[in-house]
């Protein structure tokens, strides 16, 4: 089981393997499915659950090396079942870096999802608009990322350790861009609002203020959320296939002042949930009629 965050730069590359088969056999032991995708699900979307059928549900805690989940609208189960017809493994919810965890921890379960089948990666976030062109409710596509979890090497387990440590190199882009555009076609065809953009993610837990705001659009960000990097970088190592959305949840403005909350934040996110929904469900199907 992996060490606590304050003992992650000790991990071996045997232990942090074992503990990943632990996790792996334990699910096996719930319900023995291979899922060919694993989905994540963020801020206030964990909704979409519920239009997973033959679902089998096991809260984090009961999973060795699983981290519990604390924030708002993040109910810590696996799930396991069918999504128009493909079979999927679903974290409904995250841990965040903000809650003492380490990358390490935060990549963990997508090693287990990987374990378990999944040879490929959809995960969603709620995240706060840069681009003035964006309105709340907006879906956007991830084609690129900005890493801003900070401080990174403080609780992560050292290069050596690492278990892949052969392919640690940061992927050039690790969103999948055939998948980008199956998705960008299908939204069209359901008349769904999705942007393509750059996502940049920060520590938190503290929403950003109007100087950070300037400051990231001037990087070239697109929205700001506090999660997903370090998911995708570990399934880059995987080598799955990636597709990750964000829901914008506000926009930031840099002339007036705003209060965000995060109950707003989810319930932005479950209002955008059925679109989102009907987008995956359909880049499901697709999947499904697709030749091994």
């Amino acid at each position: 089981m992996p060490r606590k965050p304050n003992d992650a730069s000790s991990i071996s590359a045997a232990e942090w393997i074992a503990s990943v088969h632990a996790a792996r056999d334990f699910v096996h032991a719930q319900r023995l499915l291979q899922p060919q995708i694993a989905l994540v699900l963020g801020s206030g979307l964990g909704e979409l659950a519920d239009a997973i059928v033959h679902a089998t549900f096991i809260p984090y805690e009961q999973i060795p090396g699983f981290s519990p989940t604390h924030a708002h609208g993040h109910a810590g189960q696996l799930v396991l079942g069918y999504l128009s017809g493909v079979p999927i493994v679903a974290l409904r919810g995250r841990s965040h870096r903000y809650e003492g965890y380490s990358s390490h921890h935060v990549q963990f379960p997508i090693h287990c999802c990987h374990a378990l089948g999944a040879r490929a990666l959809i995960t969603t976030n709620a995240a706060g608009g840069l681009n003035t062109r964006f309105q709340s409710g907006d879906l956007m596509i991830l084609d690129s990322h900005i890493d801003q979890l900070w401080p990174r090497r403080s609780t992560a387990p050292p290069v050596s350790a690492h278990p892949l440590n052969s392919t640690c190199g940061r992927p050039l882009s690790p969103y999948d861009p055939h998948w980008i555009d199956l998705a960008k076609q299908l939204a069209r065809q359901e008349d769904i609002v999705l942007h393509q953009g750059c996502y940049l993610a920060t520590l938190g837990p503290t929403y950003e203020t109007r100087g950070e705001y300037r400051m990231f659009r001037s990087f070239g960000a697109d929205a700001v959320g506090m999660s997903t990097i370090p998911e995708v970088l570990a399934a880059a190592q995987l080598q799955m296939r990636v597709l990750a959305f964000s829901v914008i949840t506000n926009v930031a403005s840099t002339e007036q002042p705003q209060e965000t909350s995060h109950d707003e934040v989810v319930e932005t996110g479950q209002a955008a949930g059925p679109a989102l929904r009907r987008l995956i469900s359909r880049i499901l199907e697709d999947l499904s009629g697709q030749p091994d």
